[in-house]
């Protein structure tokens, strides 16, 4: 289903603008905090009343201030997911899951769906932090929305519980059949969830587009943080080796990560940092890293500092990598310069690798 947003308003001293198109999926608003990511969101969700703007969800006009439609926020078929989870504490898991759900009949799909089915009967104050979320988006779930709405529901877990559940919103965006709008500004958690992606920057949207191509784009490095910046290929499982190795075919080549969960054949998407790049113009030899991929350069881009982003096409895919001017000189680097990307194994987090 696809969802128009083009609405402005103003908020302090933050004039919000905000424009986008999306067909589907996990859409991703992105950017640091003050951006105006949550006053889009409560704008979709009728919280939030724009001076001037349309927003279309399928075929439904949700507001339309020329026209002077505005429909109230309890008719505009939108759960909302917090950043804190909100359950009702004198209510059990399942209490808390059918509070404003139309009937029971899809509770045990939902429920096995985010892994909840042993904890239907349990308090919240019984609940581990990924539990609560979980049970969370389950109630949102239930009220048989037309689009889900998440507002950072990771930020206030720890590593070891967003790792928990990110396979859970994974298996939502692919198996729910659900728009999802989702507000972060981890990169990981964009990376491995969103097909679309929104920038916002000081209430005005930067860019909009397919994540894979943002991801990939030298120029946004800096939005995105030079040290977070990299891009995202998409590849399947070919072998698990003796080792504790994981075979992955990609469009350029072969990639060799630590042990991935999942049957040959399974689909991925794996987020390689642009600082864990390295070029040679020659095929390496003799060297520890595992992963060597031909490529051709595409586009350089200079940062402020003394570091180069550099844009390469390995097969069908896109990859970044971030080295110094020095480095970008001595190997006089170009648009069309032939030379391959080396990336260790152990520089792929297991965080970083995730469903497609």
């Amino acid at each position: 289903m696809s969802l128009s947003v083009d609405i402005r308003h103003q908020l302090g001293d933050t004039a919000l603008a905000a424009t986008f198109e999306t067909e589907g999926g996990v859409t991703a608003l992105f950017g640091r905090s003050g951006a105006g990511k949550t006053s889009v969101v409560n704008a979709v969700a009728g919280l939030l009343r724009p001076r001037e703007g349309r927003i279309v969800l399928g075929d439904r006009v949700l507001l339309d201030r020329a026209a002077g439609i505005d429909v109230a926020v309890h008719r505009r078929r939108v759960g909302y997911v917090f950043q804190d989870a909100r359950l009702f504490p004198h209510l059990s898991v399942r209490g808390n899951l059918l509070f404003g759900a139309p009937d029971d009949r899809h509770l045990g799909r939902i429920a096995d769906l985010l892994g909840i089915e042993g904890l239907l009967d349990r308090r919240p104050r019984a609940l581990s932090g990924g539990e609560k979320a979980r049970v969370a988006i389950g109630r949102a779930l239930l009220s048989d929305p037309a689009l889900l709405l998440m507002d950072e529901p990771l930020a206030s877990l720890d590593q070891a519980r967003k790792e928990e559940i990110l396979p859970y919103l994974e298996r939502l965006r692919d198996e729910a059949g659900l728009p999802i709008l989702y507000v972060s500004h981890a990169v990981e958690e964009v990376a491995r969830l969103a097909n679309t992606l929104v920038l916002l920057d000081r209430g005005q949207v930067v860019r909009a587009g397919p994540a894979e191509a943002l991801f990939a784009d030298p120029g946004l490095a800096p939005m995105l943080g030079p040290r977070a910046a990299g891009a995202l290929l998409s590849g399947q499982i070919t072998a698990h080796h003796a080792d504790g190795l994981t075979e992955v075919a990609v469009s350029g080549g072969r990639l060799i990560l630590p042990g991935v969960g999942g049957a040959e054949g399974r689909r991925l998407r794996v987020r390689i940092e642009a600082q864990d790049v390295m070029l040679s113009l020659t095929r390496p030899e003799g060297i520890s890293a595992l992963n060597i991929l031909p490529a051709r350069v595409t586009t350089l881009h200079d940062g402020q500092g003394p570091g180069v982003m550099v844009q390469l096409a390995a097969g069908k895919d896109l990859i970044l990598a971030r080295i110094t001017r020095r480095s970008a000189e001595a190997l006089a680097l170009a648009p069309g310069t032939e030379c391959y990307a080396v990336i260790k194994s152990v520089a792929v987090a297991p965080g970083d690798v995730g469903r497609s």
